[in-house]
């Protein structure tokens, strides 16, 4: 938060809800601010790690926030190593810049003799990856999206200023007026004079189909696109492409919701509730480990038994990572009385790891990695298992296929990757802990065996880094 002068960085720990109240929003007094709320797929969870990153400049303060995952990760580092003063160094002595987004801001706020914005089209195009930023200094907020435009980013006016936010649904929950999207490779300047826009790369669209999938909210456009009108026609898609003979269609809420909603629609088999969610349960497949994972598991869902009992179920859900959920909701819905449980998932099978914002884990984690369909549904204990093709999802959203981002679905990268050993969610942590430099970026592409190789994304200590908190 700006007040012109100065900029005041609130940031913790935990949920939205637990980080700010009613008098800390109170204390923020302003007319530019940077939120955000960090899903962490580079670096540990601790509090150094959190956004908005924070540096000083010789220009002022700069504050940043970042969607998406970079894949030139070492490549960064080392630039930021080779940079003038002690700026990329923290207050604990140690280099700051755990993840991704820390290098970023250190290569933005290491160039005394440039402006922000013109240090921006230096550094930006030399970035690799997926990043929709946002990021301010004491007078101006800044937005840029990467050339493939991987991750959303949207423009919005309010009556007496802008908003830049990663999904449509943010700007109707705060009264603006849907703009234009970001265009990738687009550099966006606000001030008091108003909103001027640059390029610093061309743009090479590969927008994340997983966002239509599962990632964004149902109420939020991309690309022109509502995502909820999509994920119901996949699931329509889905109903023709596999059919089955059943007494109800029930989801996996709420994400498969919409799905289940088209597949009942096409099949005209009727759509019931089945499963109850607890709301005070998060996303099962980020969780940090397998135990906790699995606990969540059985936390999150309930069946209804009267509605199951004795009937032969369509259960339609959005993905299957591990098949962790998968096998214990199979399971449960037996033991509740269905007479048979066929599963119906509305997207292809997730073969391939994601190096831009999703926290997949390995290939070696992925159920559908060398298992057929029909193994895959032996494991799971179902009756059958189908998923939708890759030209039916596509074709749901309305979007052309060479302008999507299919890798975790086909394997085929929108971008050259380098060395496997240089793509782990702890590179950096595990640099600083050797005392060595980031090994030089070899550039090759990533083959498929390659790609096993990847070293498994572990979350962080808990409190570990109290001591370090300010």
């Amino acid at each position: 938060m700006s007040n012109g002068s100065q900029i005041l960085v609130f940031k913790d720990m935990g949920l939205v809800s637990q980080v700010f109240d009613e008098a800390s929003l109170g204390s923020l007094h302003g007319h530019i601010a940077v939120g955000h709320a960090r899903y962490s797929t580079t670096g540990s969870s601790v509090w150094e790690n959190a956004q908005p990153t924070f540096r000083a400049t010789v220009h002022g303060s700069l504050a940043l926030g970042h969607n998406g995952n970079l894949v030139n990760t070492a490549e960064l580092a080392a630039m930021v190593a080779e940079l003038p003063g002690e700026e990329h160094v923290s207050r604990s002595g140690r280099n700051a810049a755990t993840n991704d987004t820390d290098l970023v801001t250190a290569l933005l706020a290491g160039h005394p003799d440039l402006s922000i914005e013109e240090t921006a089209k230096v550094v930006l195009p030399k970035v690799k990856g997926a990043f929709s930023l946002v990021f301010m200094d004491e007078h101006t907020l800044y937005a840029a999206r990467d050339p493939q435009g991987i991750r959303p980013l949207v423009l919005g006016r309010l009556e007496r200023g802008w908003v830049v936010a990663s999904e449509t649904a943010a700007l109707d929950i705060c009264g603006a007026s849907f703009i234009r999207e970001v265009e990738p490779g687009e550099l966006i300047a606000i001030d008091e004079n108003g909103m001027r826009s640059s390029r610093f790369a061309e743009a090479k669209p590969k927008g994340c189909v997983f966002e239509y999938v599962y990632l964004a909210r149902p109420d939020t456009s991309i690309a022109g696109r509502n995502v909820h009108l999509s994920r119901v026609e996949m699931g329509r898609r889905l109903a023709k492409e596999a059919p089955v003979e059943a007494d109800l269609v029930i989801a996996t809420p709420e994400s498969g919701t919409p799905a289940a909603i088209g597949y009942a629609e096409a099949s005209g088999i009727p759509y019931g509730s089945g499963l109850v969610k607890n709301a005070y349960v998060g996303r099962t497949f980020i969780q940090p480990s397998q135990t906790i994972r699995q606990l969540g598991i059985r936390l999150k869902l309930n069946p209804l038994r009267e509605v199951i009992a004795g009937k032969r179920l369509v259960v339609v859900d959005d993905s299957i990572v591990r098949g962790n959920t998968q096998r214990a909701l199979v399971k449960m819905l037996r033991e509740a009385g269905a007479a048979e449980v066929h599963i119906r998932i509305s997207s292809p099978p997730v073969k391939w790891p994601c190096f831009f914002g999703i926290d997949f884990a390995t290939r070696a984690e992925l159920i559908a990695n060398g298992m057929t369909i029909e193994e895959i549904g032996r494991t799971l204990g179902a009756d059958s298992l189908s998923y939708i093709s890759i030209d039916g999802m596509i074709e749901a959203t309305k979007q052309p296929k060479d302008r999507l981002c299919r890798a975790c679905f086909d394997g085929e990268y929108p971008m050259e990757l380098p060395d496997p050993a240089l793509l782990g969610k702890l590179l950096l942590e595990a640099e600083i802990k050797g005392g060595q430099q980031p090994p030089a970026v070899r550039g090759k592409p990533t083959s498929g065996s390659d790609l096993d190789g990847v070293q498994s994304l572990l979350g962080g200590a808990g409190a570990a880094d109290a001591l370090r908190r300010p």
